[in-house]
């Protein structure tokens, strides 16, 4: 399906999530767009999860704060946050209880979403740069990984970021660097490269979020801040309510990512 809708635009992306035809991961759809990660918190907590992103713009760059209640995105024309993902989780006390691809029957008028810059978004660039994505290349989601790298924390929000990896050629790990390095509001540069042992990660292969990839020897695994940050955030500070995208599982909008 994915090969089917690389080249539609990012409305056409969003209007097959919402029917529900397509609830894979967005990595390599609408190319040049900015994909988004959500988190959506109670009103009572929205202030305290603002001063989270402002204090961590890296793993949570924000694109877009909407008021309570509010579904529509000002970034994404027509859209529905409610369903225009093709993946959405419920956690419930910081423990995951349920995954579902529609929102309209968890819908609150309290409810305040964040739209978080996703390094999908600069996927494309690399690919233009001559740097291969494993897991593009074979149809799976990209890796996410758990780390002891601590966000700054802010309110009831604490704890340590999760990082996405891809693995790229040590001849090409400065390019990687530079390309990405443009796109800070996507998370921009990587937050570390090799020694995954450093950041807690003790298995390549084992990661929490997302399908694992091979690394050849010639490559180096590079690390960026990832969206998912929230979701561990909740978790490890047992937070009461949230809604977030299902890992992998990106709002496709309409702003450029240059």
């Amino acid at each position: 399906m994915t090969n089917q809708i690389e080249n539609l635009s990012s409305a056409e992306v969003r209007a097959l999530c919402r029917s529900g035809a397509f609830t894979g991961a967005t990595s390599g759809l609408a190319k040049g767009r900015v994909q988004a990660n959500m988190m959506i918190v109670p009103r009572e907590d929205a202030f305290d999860f603002l001063l989270f992103c402002q204090r961590n713009p890296k793993p949570c760059p924000l694109v877009e704060v909407l008021d309570p209640g509010q579904f529509a995105p000002r970034c994404a024309i027509g859209a529905d946050l409610r369903s225009d993902l093709p993946g959405y989780r419920i956690y419930e006390s910081g423990v995951l209880a349920k995954e579902v691809e529609d929102l309209r029957d968890y819908w609150r008028d309290d409810l305040v979403s964040f739209l978080i810059g996703c390094s999908f978004s600069f996927e494309g660039a690399l690919m233009a740069g001559g740097i291969p994505l494993r897991h593009v290349d074979t149809g799976v989601n990209v890796a996410m990984y758990k780390t002891n790298i601590p966000c700054q924390s802010a309110g009831r929000f604490s704890g340590n970021m999760v990082v996405s990896m891809r693995p790229v050629k040590s001849r090409d790990v400065a390019k990687a660097v530079e390309i990405s390095g443009r796109f800070p509001q996507v998370h921009g540069a990587p937050v570390h490269i090799g020694h995954p042992e450093v950041i807690g990660i003790m298995d390549l292969a084992r990661p929490e979020f997302g399908d694992a990839v091979p690394l050849m020897p010639d490559e180096l695994p590079v690390f960026w801040a990832c969206g998912v940050t929230p979701q561990y955030i909740a978790e490890q500070s047992r937070l009461p309510f949230c809604i977030t995208h299902a890992p992998g599982k990106m709002l496709v909008t309409d702003y450029q990512t240059a």
